[in-house]
C-alpha cells in the first residue's frame, strides 16, 4: 500500500478545491512579469506564506518555467524549506510514496532519494513533514506548470550550508532538475525596518554570501546551502520580485518580507534580450 502524505494547509493557506485553487494559480501567473527567456533557471527562490500575502511573489518566479512549455523540461523537482512545526537535525524526508493536494498527487522520486539517503545528515522523519506548509504550498504552482513530474522533498532543520550543498550536489542533475528554496524574509518588522532588511538580505543572496541569521529568513540555511552549490555550479542570481505583507495585506505595523530568485548558469541560462 502507497504511503500518502496529504495536504496540511489546504483551506488555510490556500483554496481547498481543486477548481478554485486552479483558477487563483493561474491568476497569479497571469500577472506575473513576462519572461522572454531561452532557458530555464537551474534555482529558484520562493516564499513560502499564505497565498493572498506572498502567492504573487512567488508566481513571479514561477512564471520563469511558465514562459515557454518547450524551453522547460522539468521532469524531477528538488524542494528544499526550513522547519516550523518540529525541531529536526539535518534534512528530513518524508517516508511516503505520493504527496496530495488538491490538484492531485505528486509522486515521490524514489531513485533520488536513494542516492542521498545514506549520507549521515539525511533522515526518514514522516513528522517534521505533517504540518509543515514552506514545502506543500510551493506544489500546486509547480502542478500547474509542470504536469507530471517527479518530487524530492526535504525539510532542512539544524544543518551547515556544507550539509545541504552536498545535497543538492548529489541531486543536481542536468535539466530536467529543478531546485527550489522555500524561505520568507524578515518577520513582523515594522514596514520600513523590514524593507531595510530585506534589501539588505537580497544584496546578500545576490553577491552569493551567506546569509548571518534566521532573522533575516527564515530559510537560511537551505538559502545559504544554495548559496554554496552555486558557486560550484557557477550559477548567478537574479532578484525577481521584492515586496512583503504591507504592500499585499495594506497593515504595515508588523511585516513578513518575501522575495523571489532566479539562479541561471553563463553557458545555458540567460535572457533574450
Amino acid at each position: 500500500m502507497q504511503k500518502i502524505r496529504q495536504s496540511a494547509v489546504a483551506g488555510a493557506f490556500y483554496p481547498a478545491q481543486r477548481d478554485a485553487l486552479l483558477a487563483v494559480v493561474r491568476k497569479y501567473l497571469s500577472l506575473a512579469a513576462p519572461h522572454n527567456l531561452i532557458h530555464c533557471p537551474k534555482a529558484i527562490v520562493v516564499p513560502h506564506a499564505g497565498y493572498i500575502y506572498s502567492g504573487a511573489a512567488a508566481a513571479s518566479a514561477y512564471a520563469t518555467l511558465a514562459a515557454d512549455a518547450d524551453v522547460c523540461r522539468i521532469t524531477r523537482v528538488v524542494i528544499l524549506g526550513p522547519a516550523h512545526t518540529l525541531a529536526v537535525r539535518g534534512l528530513a524526508l518524508p517516508g511516503v510514496d505520493l504527496f496530495n493536494t488538491p490538484i492531485g498527487p505528486v509522486k515521490i522520486d524514489h531513485a533520488a532519494i536513494a542516492a542521498i539517503n545514506s549520507l549521515r545528515q539525511v533522515e526518514i522523519c514522516p513528522a517534521a513533514h505533517a504540518s509543515e506548509h514552506s514545502l506543500e504550498v510551493q506544489l500546486p504552482f509547480l502542478q500547474a506548470i509542470l504536469g507530471d513530474f517527479q518530487l524530492v522533498p526535504l525539510v532542512v532543520g539544524h544543518a551547515t550550508a556544507k550539509e545541504v550543498a552536498e545535497v543538492l550536489d548529489i541531486l543536481w542533475g542536468g535539466p530536467e532538475t529543478l531546485i527550489v528554496i522555500s524561505t520568507d524574509l524578515s518577520h513582523y518588522l515594522p514596514y520600513d525596518a523590514a524593507c531595510t532588511r530585506d534589501a539588505q538580505t537580497v544584496e546578500r543572496i545576490l553577491s552569493l554570501l551567506p546569509l548571518q541569521s534566521h532573522q533575516q529568513a527564515c530559510g537560511a540555511t537551505p538559502v545559504n546551502g544554495l548559496i554554496v552549490a552555486a558557486k560550484r555550479h557557477q550559477l548567478h542570481p537574479k532578484l525577481i520580485r521584492l515586496c512583503n505583507s504591507g504592500d499585499t495585506s495594506g497593515d504595515k505595523s508588523r511585516v513578513v518580507g518575501y522575495a523571489s530568485f532566479a539562479f541561471y548558469g553563463d553557458e545555458l541560462y540567460s535572457d533574450v534580450e
